[in-house]
């Protein structure tokens, strides 16, 4: 996917999160875009890494830079948790040069929106935490929990069970 391409991508994940009731800081985004290309498979191409919070992409952090850069996102402050994301009146009028790829990735980008929109910080980092290790780590169900919780102390080990639950299939 072409670069102009994947920020239509990322802009338009951003308006079906904020139709949802995310709250659209910079964890939801990130969490959301590592669902989005690691879970549903849309080739974007940010590099994610286990970090503080779960799966992050330094990649992706410098794309949202220069998606503010060009004015097509902005942060609003919204109290009492600090900024959101919204794509600016320029940034919705980037989605309509993008018709094709935007419905090729629709249904995709509802289906992450609707089943994490709603979604804490602390949820989001269990949840894709969950996802890295299952993708990233040969292990059975019950290796795969402790080794959530050897990576992340603060999560407790039904917390674990209950994110890689989720994932089984995968």
């Amino acid at each position: 996917m072409k670069r102009m391409q994947q920020d239509a991508v990322l802009l338009s994940l951003i308006n079906e999160m904020k139709a949802k009731g995310s709250w659209c800081g910079e964890t939801h985004i990130q969490k959301a875009a590592y669902f989005l290309q690691a879970l549903m498979q849309v080739p974007m191409s940010f590099e994610f890494i286990l970090y503080k919070h779960g799966p992050y992409s330094f990649d992706l952090n410098d794309e949202v830079t220069a998606l503010r850069a060009d004015r097509l996102l902005e942060y609003k402050t919204r109290l009492p948790y600090g900024p959101s994301l919204f794509p600016t009146k320029e940034g919705q009028e980037f989605l309509i040069r993008y018709p094709k790829t935007l419905s090729k990735y629709a249904e995709k980008i509802q289906f992450i929106a609707e089943k994490i929109g709603t979604m804490g910080v602390a949820d989001l980092e269990r949840l894709a935490t969950a996802l890295f290790v299952t993708l990233n780590e040969n292990e059975n169900v019950k290796s795969r929990e402790i080794r959530i919780t050897e990576l992340k102390p603060h999560i407790k080990i039904g917390e674990a069970a209950e994110a890689v639950k989720k994932f089984v299939r995968v």
